[in-house]
């Protein structure tokens, strides 16, 4: 068996991958025929979804997934968002019977129609890519997530549509 490296890899994660805090949260149809989305009911309340990117490590240095950029899609409907911001954490896994490890953010950069706090929340189809300063290298006892806080209007929802993972795959 050869050895693979492919600079070009993505994985998706479905909107039904994520976790969803805070407002009412729906499985529904996306305002595309045959699309599925997490859709956020209008409210006046600052909802967070988090979004686990499911993508292969491996314990050995330089093999697995070397983590380059995050492509997240969602639509905001109706009316503009009050306000909306995206932090990259990285967790470590524990041994048995230890705790989870400090929540490290990664520092990440939005792509330029989602640098300014405007662009992010304008009613819109949105695909915003963040893209890691440093790219990661995910080893076997770590996990990286995406924080999305949205703080919705009143009477606008949010559709989160689902996301992408861009990553160098070397095995």
């Amino acid at each position: 068996m050869g050895y693979v490296s492919d600079r070009n890899m993505s994985q998706w994660l479905p909107p039904t991958m994520a976790h969803f805090v805070t407002g009412t949260w729906a499985d529904a149809a996306g305002q595309v025929a045959g699309t599925i989305a997490k859709t956020k009911a209008a409210a006046d309340v600052t909802g967070v979804l988090t979004i686990p990117i499911v993508i292969p490590s491996n314990s050995d240095q330089y093999k697995g997934c070397y983590l380059k950029t995050i492509d997240i899609y969602f639509e905001i409907v109706t009316a503009a968002a009050t306000a909306m911001a995206a932090l990259v954490h990285k967790v470590t896994l524990p041994a048995d019977g230890a705790a989870i490890g400090t929540v490290e953010e990664l520092a990440f950069s939005y792509d330029t129609g989602h640098d300014a706090a405007a662009e992010r929340i304008d009613v819109d189809q949105h695909k915003m890519t963040l893209t890691l300063t440093t790219a990661e290298w995910l080893d076997n006892d770590e996990v990286i997530q995406v924080q999305l806080t949205i703080d919705a209007a009143a009477t606008g929802t949010f559709e989160y549509l689902g996301a992408r993972a861009n990553f160098e795959l070397r095995l």
